[in-house]
C-alpha cells in the first residue's frame, strides 16, 4: 500500500490550536469590569482544577490564559468629571427620532442586548467626549445623534 494511504493517528492531521485573540490598543475597564475579569479568572481556576479530561482542560486554560493576559493589562478608567461622555457613563441620546440609552463600557463587558457598547465600537466613539445637549456626528451624517442625558451608570462603578 502507498504511503499516501496509510494514516498513523488522528492526531497528526488535526488543526492546531491558537490563542484567543486580543484586541488591539488598550485595555480600558470601568471598576466592575476589571471585577468581573477576576471572578471569571478564578471560576476558570476552579474549573479546570475539577476537570479531569485532558481535552477539556486544554481549552479551560486557553480561556484562563485570555482572561488572565485580560485582567493584568486592564486599565480601570475613572469617570470624566466635566459631564462628558466617557467609560462607564450611561448616555440617553436620540438617533432617527427614536430615543435610546447605552453604557458605554470595556470590551469584555460588551453587551449590547443589555445596553452595554465597547468604547471602542463606533457608536461609542462617536459619543465619547459629548455633553448633554450636543450633537454628535454619526455614520457620515452631521447632527446625527442628540445627546439628551450623561449619566455615572452605578453598576460600571461597583
Amino acid at each position: 500500500m502507498s504511503v499516501a494511504f496509510r494514516r498513523e493517528s488522528d492526531d497528526d492531521h488535526k488543526e492546531p490550536e491558537f490563542e484567543l485573540p486580543i484586541a488591539v490598543g488598550p485595555n480600558l475597564v470601568t471598576p466592575r469590569g476589571l471585577r468581573l475579569l477576576g471572578e471569571e479568572v478564578a471560576r476558570l481556576e476552579t474549573e479546570i482544577a475539577k476537570t479531569a479530561d485532558e481535552e477539556a482542560r486544554k481549552k479551560l486554560q486557553r480561556r484562563l490564559r485570555y482572561f488572565h493576559t485580560r485582567q493584568s493589562t486592564a486599565e480601570v478608567q475613572a469617570l470624566p468629571e466635566d459631564g462628558s461622555v466617557g467609560i462607564g457613563s450611561r448616555v440617553t441620546y436620540r438617533l432617527n427620532k427614536a430615543e435610546k440609552t447605552v453604557t458605554i463600557v470595556g470590551g469584555d463587558e460588551a453587551d449590547p442586548a443589555l445596553g452595554c457598547v465597547a468604547f471602542s465600537a463606533p457608536l461609542a466613539r462617536a459619543l465619547m467626549g459629548a455633553e448633554a445637549g450636543d450633537s454628535v456626528e454619526f455614520q457620515d451624517r452631521e447632527d446625527a445623534i442628540k445627546i439628551l442625558v450623561v449619566e455615572a451608570d452605578p453598576e460600571t462603578q461597583a
